[in-house]
């Protein structure tokens, strides 16, 4: 698994309008209506991680929920987290635009 070059990150974030890049990593921050959207939120993405076998990096305050991904093995951001992130958006029914 190698790290993506930043063209390639930057392209794909170019597309996006919510994900950052934030420490080297894709950095998510979301409001919800209350805490249990969160939390649910937070339950589908897990079954998604658990699905692809990655994991986010994640807060969660009362309605706010942080995700942070990179591929921690490459010591950087690869191809998992963008598909990762991109099943995430699919949640929120948003293409990233």
């Amino acid at each position: 698994m190698s790290v993506l070059s930043d063209t390639k990150i930057n392209e794909w974030l170019a597309t996006q309008s919510a994900w950052r890049l934030q420490d080297g990593k894709l950095a998510l921050s979301l409001q919800f209506q209350d805490f249990s959207m969160a939390w649910g939120f937070m339950s589908r993405v897990a079954l998604l991680a658990e699905q692809q076998q990655h994991h986010p990096e994640w807060l969660n305050v009362y309605n706010r929920v942080e995700i942070a991904l990179t591929t921690h093995d490459a010591n950087g951001l690869t191809e998992k987290d963008f598909t990762l992130a991109t099943a995430i958006n699919g949640l929120l029914g948003d293409s990233g635009n």
